[in-house]
């Protein structure tokens, strides 16, 4: 029987061997790229073990997973990859007294610092993906994070491990004494040949460990042959972390957790650049710093960042580059500030954490910075002691200077390890051979400094190469016998760490650039968030890799590259995985590499159906503005119709949803006997569903716009932006209709739109040709409302306008939620579950919680449809509750 065959039958978790799974796998956040053999997600514990003994019955190779976000190539190989973030992510215990936590390997760090933070209590390593990334994946990367300065590497924080080998032996590690090494090696058995060998290696390179393993805090390269000294404890739990899937399959782990600091606060200090900041980093840290991060300028000055950051960009210090240094003690932060210039304190925890943001987005944005073009991982994270991190620095930016290369320069400078996103060439033989000759004299250069190749994000296949460059021959041989001990065979994660595949093998290329371009994603992972900001809404529902804006855009490129996905713009796999995407556009804005997964599912479904027949549904939602303008002939029929079973059947759309009433009067129809005044001319776009379906929304906004001294006119009849046809790929009835609009317009007139989909596409989709305003953007400030005010903002009116003036507009009372409503346009009368899903996730339980006299306010036609058809309650637009609290 195949391993596939055997597997199914083992488990009771999912086994995908089907081409689209397999493309999801391929890559990590790193240059590298091999297909998997096959991917399982174990239910629990016992599907591992199954999972275990039929993979050795058929000598296949193994690999635990965790986010996927791992940078140099550790979490793809071809192997059987094992996913835990799907059912193993359970938190066991929380034991306040003992200050430790047992948790499964799929579990993210924020849920265990949420739980853990209900006894003042936290996990210390926070990475920059903390809101995604598993214990199991910290762990086997030894991850580390801004505050690892006092609070150590995830290693310093595991005291057991609950392992399997690959040949089947199943034991907890920890700690070990010498008399309990004696009586497993008499206990004899496989279990007493692992100990013996491995105290057997540790006296036999003990002093040559003591001598060749950098004395510096960010020593993440290598095995940690060091945990096994005597002095140590012969702590083989901690020897394991950091080996990345090589050795044994984590199952459960018992970690230690620290006190929360009773308070922070964070000094900004502004330098001319980044090797001015390097120099201080000494007299910081005797300070006693919490964590001491660096940036350089060069990382926020992007478009992304710009956007999303831009009132925190603008509180900064100047200078070309900035330290940022937190402390538990404000006093001592203030007393540092009074004496250096330019320094900035932050006291409130919620303008340091906008300050932490703008660090934590640095991977994806130096990622497809144009300045640089494609940036890519490499010499990503390499660590030098503290104290030799400015001299690093200037010959860093020498040797980058000799071979040709730009980076942005950043990381956690208290620990002298420092980031750089590189413009390497990985396209042309010639640019790969460069890149190889630049990866071995920068491991020279490190290793010249006593530091490590390593400081944050492992060896994996990008740097193991190099380790002898770092250790010597003899201590790398010690790594080999290492995993020899573990994993006789060579089958767990094979090729990683040590034995390794060359550096520049298994390379992943850029796509070949089609419009949209879908090289942008990098497999920082951001879309595989729990909360904040909207992306990605199908992906929080239902946890599938394949709806998550990362996974949908592998997909995309393993189809363009067609070696998995062979069927090209047919793919039944890419047309799977975007048919839960709501085209929300939240990637647009939260994602840091800038994927606009809706403009990449518009182009997918317009190759997809060329010459074929769409379904139902894209019809009655993609052509609603024709329908529209027929329903207005005799409204009262079409509502009649809209009810009937056999309308809704032939539409697609769901027996448990409400079609909107079409209003017996269009807006359109109102304004045409409505007498103007005299004033500057302001231009409103009448929208189909303002037009067609609520026209008092138009009505209102005539009347705040006269109010303020404006003459309202409209666009000539028969203009539609043409939303609705982007979301269902109907891309050259879009683009038509878009060129008509540009050609019909007057020049020179400020227009405003109403709905905050269409006012997008006019500054996305049509590129800001004609630029379009909200009635928040062109009001600007009004009397504050006293009300509380419960906003739903629509998920393009965050991606794509921000939310910068209808917060200014609105005050201090108002409540901007974060998440989509779920609706989408069509999507929420077609896909309901994941709909009502998705609305369950913040809006609705919001709303439940509101305050009866709190004001319901949305914008957005489906998000206010969708508040009506799951509450009955009525949301206001603010054109609405500007007339109603003038």
């Amino acid at each position: 029987m195949s391993l596939e065959t055997d597997l199914r039958r083992a488990l009771r978790g999912e086994v995908r061997f089907d081409a689209g799974s397999r493309a999801l796998y391929a890559t990590d956040a790193s240059n590298y790229r091999q297909v998997p053999i096959g991917v399982m997600l174990p239910r629990d514990t016992d599907d591992v073990l199954a999972a275990v003994e039929v993979c050795r019955r058929h000598g296949a190779p193994l690999l635990g997973r965790g986010a996927g976000t791992s940078l140099a190539g550790q979490a793809c190989n071809v192997a059987v990859v094992l996913d835990f973030t799907r059912h193993l992510n359970r938190i066991l215990e929380v034991d306040p007294e003992r200050r430790i936590a047992r948790v499964e390997p799929g579990v993210v760090l924020d849920d265990l610092r949420r739980e853990a933070g209900r006894h003042g209590l936290t996990f210390g390593p926070d990475p920059a993906t903390h809101a995604w990334c598993t214990l199991g994946g910290m762990i086997g990367n030894n991850s580390c994070g801004a505050h690892s300065l006092t609070t150590g590497r995830t290693s310093d924080n595991v005291e057991e491990l609950d392992i399997l080998t690959y040949g089947g032996l199943r034991l907890r590690v920890g700690a070990t004494s010498e008399d309990e090494i004696d009586r497993l090696i008499r206990t004899g058995g496989r279990r007493g040949e692992i100990f013996g060998a491995l105290r057997g290696l540790r006296d036999r390179c003990a002093n040559l460990i003591r001598e060749r393993f950098p004395a510096m805090p960010r020593r993440v390269s290598g095995y940690n042959l060091d945990e096994l000294l005597p002095e140590r404890g012969f702590h083989v739990a901690r020897s394991l972390a950091g080996t990345e899937g090589t050795c044994v399959t984590f199952l459960e782990a018992t970690v230690r957790l620290l006190p929360v600091p009773r308070s922070r606060t964070l000094l900004v200090l502004g330098y001319p650049d980044v090797f001015a900041a390097a120099d201080h980093v000494m007299e910081l840290l005797e300070a006693g710093p919490l964590g001491l991060e660096g940036m350089d300028r060069f990382l926020v000055e992007n478009d992304f960042t710009r956007h999303s950051y831009r009132e925190v960009l603008a509180g900064l210090p100047p200078g070309g580059a900035w330290l940022l240094a937190e402390f538990e003690s404000a006093e001592t932060a203030r007393r540092l500030a009074a004496r250096l210039p330019g320094a900035l304190v932050i006291e409130d925890l919620k303008g340091q954490a906008a300050v932490w943001s703008v660090r934590e987005a640095a991977v994806g944005t130096t990622s497809r910075d144009p300045r640089l073009g494609d940036a890519w991982p490499g010499w990503e994270d390499a660590a030098v002691p503290p104290a030799r991190l400015s001299s690093y620095l200037r010959e860093f930016q020498a040797l980058l200077g000799r071979f040709g290369y730009g980076a942005a320069l950043y990381g956690h400078f208290g620990e002298g390890c420092l980031h750089a996103r590189i413009n390497f060439d990985l396209a042309s033989p010639d640019g790969v051979k460069r890149y190889r000759a630049f990866l071995e004299e920068a491991a020279d250069l490190v290793a010249s400094h006593g530091g490590s190749l390593s400081g944050e994000h492992g060896d994996g296949q990008g740097r193991a190469e190099l380790l002898p460059r770092m250790f010597g021959e003899e201590l790398c041989r010690a790594f080999r016998d290492f995993k020899t001990i573990w994993d006789p065979d060579g089958r767990m994660n094979p090729g990683k760490v040590v034995n390794p595949l060359p550096l520049d093998a298994d390379l992943r290329m850029r796509t070949p650039l089609i419009e949209p371009d879908l090289s942008h994603c990098v497999g920082v992972g951001r879309c595989r968030r729990e909360s904040g900001g909207v992306m990605c809404p199908s992906w929080q529902v239902t946890r599938e890799e394949k709806h998550s804006t990362r996974g949908r855009a592998r997909l995309l490129f393993e189809m363009l590259s067609g070696e998995v996905i062979t069927d090209g713009w047919r793919s039944k796999e890419v047309h799977e995985a975007l048919d839960l995407c709501l085209s929300c556009k939240g990637c647009k804005s939260d994602c840091p590499a800038g994927v606009d997964m809706a403009a990449y599912k518009a182009e997918f479904l317009y190759r997809y159906y060329q010459g074929r027949r769409r379904p139902n549904h894209a019809y009655a939602v993609g052509l609603i503005h024709r329908w529209s303008r027929l329903a207005s002939l005799a409204p009262g029929l079409a509502n009649l119709l809209g009810k009937t079973d056999a309308v809704r059947r032939l539409a697609g759309i769901d027996p448990r949803r409400t079609l909107p009433a079409f209003a017996p009067r269009t807006f359109r129809s109102w304004f045409a006997h409505h007498k103007g005044q005299k004033g500057p001319e302001v231009l409103l776009w009448p929208d189909t569903f303002t037009n067609h379906f609520q026209p008092k929304i138009g009505i209102a906004a005539v009347r705040v716009l006269e109010s303020a001294g404006f003459r309202v006119t409209l666009p000539r009849s028969g203009l539609c932006c043409g939303r609705p046809l982007y979301d269902v790929g109907m891309l050259d009835l879009a683009r038509r209709q878009g060129q008509e609009i540009l050609d019909a317009l007057p020049e020179g007139v400020p227009m405003i739109g109403l709905e905050p989909s269409c006012v997008a596409v006019f500054r996305d989709e049509l590129g800001g040709a004609v630029r379009m305003l909200t009635l928040a953007e062109l009001l600007g400030e009004t009397p504050p409302l006293q009300s509380p005010i419960l906003v739903q903002p629509h998920c393009h009116h965050h991606a794509v306008m921000g939310l910068e003036a209808d917060r200014r507009l609105l005050g201090a009372n108002a409540r901007f939620l974060e998440g989509c409503c779920g609706m989408a346009g069509g999507f929420g009368f077609s896909h309901y579950d994941v709909s009502m899903a998705c609305a369950e996730r913040v809006l609705l339980p919001a709303i439940r919680e509101a305050s009866p006299e709190a004001i319901l306010l949305a914008d957005g036609f489906s998000c206010r449809e969708q508040i009506l058809q799951a509450t009955g309650r009525r949301a206001l637009h603010l054109a609405e509750l500007l007339t109603s609290h003038p």
